[in-house]
């Protein structure tokens, strides 16, 4: 099939790669967001999927909304049999569903209809699923709900953060978003509706959100910030500045801190939590490296009774 692939972050280089080298389909162009600013020079950078595709020889669209007319014009060009979706990044209009005879298909990181939205990995974490997954469904324009072609389970690691869990799920959907073009190219392959139950919620997690709340049990401060591993990143605030934190573990058999003290000793450092503490592992000081928190502590030297907000 003619493919038009659309995608943005490091998170679609698996499906592409593996949509170019398959002997069955061609990719005639991709779609990525516009380049963006990004690194401590704020300069600005192709998106991932842009670098690709134009390293491969592969035309690369970048329309500011995926209803442009330019845009449109250009996709009834191309004349797609079919539209791969992996993380593009942007709502696409009518117009533009309409245009591949085989619609637009999207790899998504969960189980649906469990965790409909953008951010499925992080959810999945934050909420303790033992087991998550990635599907591929027709796009429709309902958020997620499309009709599901396939899905693929993988099992939610007890120190596993969103990055790794989805480095692992952007390469098994790989192969499942290449499974899913050739059953529908030979005509193998049909959409199943979405179940009416078990619909769940994915919205992004922002920066206010990744603020840990010491209050909470220590089984929840560890999800959330292995949620937040590597974004937007987990925080809190000691001596009125942030502290990003690194994935943690919770303890036991130890002393047990009031929620947010800081008990530092020569090999670890804890943090008070509702229920058991918690040892740090790496922490970022505002303005600062990434560092061990033992070397952090040492540092601030650590006042009785301190600890963060």
């Amino acid at each position: 099939m003619r493919l038009v692939f659309a995608g943005t972050p490091q998170t679609a280089l698996p499906s592409l790669r593996a949509l170019i080298d398959s002997p069955r389909h061609e990719v005639v162009a991709v779609v990525t967001r516009p380049d963006a600013q990004s690194g401590r020079g704020r300069k600005v950078h192709p998106s991932p999927v842009a670098e690709l595709a134009e390293e491969s020889g592969i035309e690369v669209l970048r329309p500011a909304k995926a209803g442009d007319p330019e845009f449109l014009d250009r996709l009834r060009e191309l004349a797609p049999d079919c539209c791969p979706v992996v993380a593009y990044g942007a709502l696409l209009p009518q117009s533009a569903l309409d245009v591949p005879r085989h619609g637009w298909v999207n790899l998504h990181f969960s189980i649906l209809p469990a965790w409909r939205g953008a951010a499925p990995v992080q959810h999945a974490i934050l909420h303790g699923d033992e087991i998550t997954g990635a599907s591929t469904f027709r796009i429709v324009k309902q958020l997620d709900a499309g009709p599901v072609f396939g899905v693929v389970t993988e099992q939610i690691q007890t120190a596993d953060t969103s990055g790794a869990l989805l480095e692992r799920l952007s390469v098994s959907g790989a192969g499942l978003l290449a499974a899913t073009l050739d059953g529908i190219e030979d005509g193998s392959l049909e959409a199943l509706p979405q179940p009416a139950d078990g619909v769940t919620t994915a919205p992004k997690i922002n920066v206010t959100d990744a603020q840990v709340d010491w209050a909470k049990p220590a089984m929840h401060v560890d999800r959330l910030v292995r949620a937040c591993t590597p974004a937007p990143g987990a925080w809190s605030e000691f001596r009125g500045q942030r502290v990003k934190l690194g994935p943690v573990r919770p303890v036991s058999g130890q002393e047990r801190p009031a929620p947010g003290q800081i008990v530092a000793t020569k090999h670890a450092v804890l943090v008070g939590t509702a229920t058991g503490p918690v040892e740090l592992g790496e922490v970022q000081p505002q303005g600062k490296r990434l560092m061990g928190a033992v070397e952090w502590a040492r540092g601030v030297r650590l006042e009785s009774g301190e600890g963060f907000k």
